[in-house]
């Protein structure tokens, strides 16, 4: 799987937390008719890993990944949980190491042009800028841009729907990764119908690159 084509899917990856486990399957239904189908479920709850699995069963074409990924055991439970890719906040030499061969696509983290090199070194190109908007935001990323240009970016952090479009015009920015497509009150109430409506919106972002 080529991680920089999973990117380009959608302009939004919705960065999702899921705290009760029958909320993840009518979310997947919910993002998936507004055109979101590329779902980072981040490893912040006991019920994430579980929520993999139902959301993939609930969308079998969605492409599922485990987000806050910081070790190499967390790696091997999103593959033991069918995740597709892992998102990290960060990068180690362990955990680079740990996403060759049979195990996932990895998006680490970075935010310093250090972290970059070093990333770009281990062999990833396709990177989460992290955290975007206190990391400098579109002014950092565009900066990032000239001695970095074969580098793709997912930015996460502090980015809204009212700010998105300004991340997404960057050539750098293949999609932002936002947690307001599936807020926590929406789905405490079952407004699917809501969270499609944010899907459609995020889906209709345009993207520059």
């Amino acid at each position: 799987m080529n991680l920089q084509d999973v990117l380009r899917m959608a302009p939004v990856m919705p960065v999702i937390v899921i705290r009760n486990l029958e909320h993840a399957a009518p979310l997947a239904r919910a993002l998936s008719r507004g055109g979101i189908r590329v779902f980072e479920v981040t490893l912040r709850t006991d019920v994430a890993l579980d929520a993999v699995a139902a959301m993939r069963e609930a969308v079998p074409d969605a492409i599922v990944g485990v987000g806050t990924v910081t070790r190499p055991q967390d790696l091997e439970a999103a593959v033991a949980a069918g995740a597709m890719f892992a998102v990290s906040p960060g990068l180690t030499r362990e955990l680079a190491e740990a996403a060759k061969g049979p195990a996932l696509p990895l998006l680490p983290g970075v935010t310093t042009p250090g972290e970059l090199m070093m990333a770009r070194d281990l062999g990833f190109d396709a990177l989460k800028f992290f955290p975007a908007r206190e990391a400098g935001g579109v002014g950092m990323l565009r900066a990032l841009a000239g001695p970095f240009p074969d580098v793709m970016f997912c930015p996460t952090g502090g980015i809204t729907f009212d700010t998105a479009p300004s991340y997404l015009e960057l050539p750098n920015v293949a999609c932002v990764g936002g947690s307001w497509l599936a807020p926590l009150d929406l789905m405490e109430r079952g407004d699917w119908d809501g969270i499609t409506r944010l899907a459609e919106q995020a889906a209709a972002l345009q993207v520059q690159s």
